[in-house]
């Protein structure tokens, strides 16, 4: 099928799948649907609006269309395309076309999306980024929305273990917003994608961000919110993929945390509470046959006794925890580190499924906890 037709349809704002779908039972082809005037259009079941922009397309941004996809790595992928998000083909509102700067076959892979605050807290950003380590090192490509914050960390998270992420725009494919992450945009596109369902040239405006939120859940089998306001963007996100049939997970922390209650307030409403990267896996690998062995080798169920060994620091710190519970400064104290670098090392050792949260500010080592458990019943 014709790029150009496509184009026409992809600039016109008010076009979605719906009306794509009204208008080829009555089209046999895009290019016949381009071709159509007003009045044959609107006899075909959609609005005047709709039809005057396809019938009377911007010439000037059709001419920056095609001179925006004229430099390297860049696509045009419609719906039709086997490249298109598969599951953004089921949402209610998909859109048509989406522009596409880096590497498409990453929009295939099985995407999983992690937003949040972007006010979040030090500690925020680095869940995000542990979270999206190693979920993306499980198999999944990770997708959020280039914001500060949680976003940011998220991506950063894949990019720094050599993983694809997806950054969904609410700008046109050529407008990074904010501004300081230019930088962070031309990283992703080495082996990830920028995503916009918006033409080239268009500037940010604060209706469509909550209209690109729709894309990064629709194209995702779930959603984590890390930290989220009672107002923030994030709870929208969620609230469109639990409409979408999707899965919605929610990061609890202090009640003390404004960030916080946005979360606090999904998982009332019934997402799933999470602690750990393998609750998410553990929820997810049953539903995702395409996705690679090692989501079953990093299920929390399964705790990684024949995999990779890890860093000799952190066996040390495993040693010097035993089997009883031991407090973050008993570990300070033993170890000779940094409370810090504990914490650090413990939320990766937690991440990892190695050890697990006590209240009071103590771990355990999470096979022993297991084994107890099973003891005791």
């Amino acid at each position: 099928m014709s790029q150009h037709a496509w184009l026409i349809l992809g600039i016109a704002s008010a076009i979605r799948g719906r009306h794509l779908t009204q208008l080829l039972l009555h089209f046999d082809n895009v290019e016949d649907i381009v071709a159509a005037s007003q009045a044959d259009l609107v006899a075909a079941g959609i609005s005047k609006a709709v039809a005057l922009q396809i019938s009377q397309p911007d010439q000037q941004q059709l001419t920056l269309c095609e001179q925006w996809l004229a430099g390297e790595d860049r696509f045009a992928i419609n719906w039709s395309d086997a490249q298109f998000p598969p599951l953004l083909k089921e949402i209610s509102d998909p859109p048509v076309l989406l522009f596409v700067r880096g590497n498409v076959s990453a929009l295939t892979l099985p995407q999983f999306a992690i937003v949040g605050s972007r006010n979040a807290t030090v500690s925020g950003c680095e869940t995000a980024h542990q979270f999206a380590t190693h979920l993306s090192d499980s198999g999944f490509c990770i997708v959020s929305g280039l914001a500060a914050g949680i976003d940011a960390a998220a991506h950063r998270g894949c990019l720094d273990t050599g993983n694809s992420t997806v950054a969904i725009f609410g700008t046109g494919p050529d407008q990074v917003y904010p501004q300081r992450h230019v930088a962070l945009a031309d990283a992703i596109t080495a082996s990830g994608a920028l995503v916009s369902e918006f033409p080239p040239g268009t500037p940010p405006r604060r209706a469509q961000f909550p209209q690109r939120n729709r894309i990064i859940s629709g194209m995702s089998v779930g959603t984590l919110v890390v930290e989220a306001g009672l107002r923030s963007g994030a709870l929208i996100t969620a609230k469109l993929a639990a409409e979408q049939g999707r899965e919605v997970f929610a990061m609890p922390g202090s009640i003390h945390n404004p960030t916080a209650r946005g979360c606090h307030q999904l998982i009332r409403s019934g997402a799933k509470l999470v602690e750990t990267a393998g609750d998410i896996i553990e929820e997810l690998s049953g539903l995702l046959g395409q996705l690679s062995q090692s989501v079953e080798q990093n299920d929390r169920s399964n705790p990684r006794q024949t995999g990779p060994e890890i860093d000799a620091d952190y066996q040390r710190l495993l040693q010097l925890m035993g089997w009883d519970p031991a407090h973050v400064d008993t570990l300070v104290n033993r170890s000779g580190l940094t409370a810090d670098e504990v914490s650090s090392m413990l939320l990766i050792l937690e991440l990892d499924g190695r050890v697990e949260p006590l209240a009071g500010g103590c771990y355990i080592q999470r096979e022993e906890r297991l084994l107890d458990e099973r003891n005791r019943t």
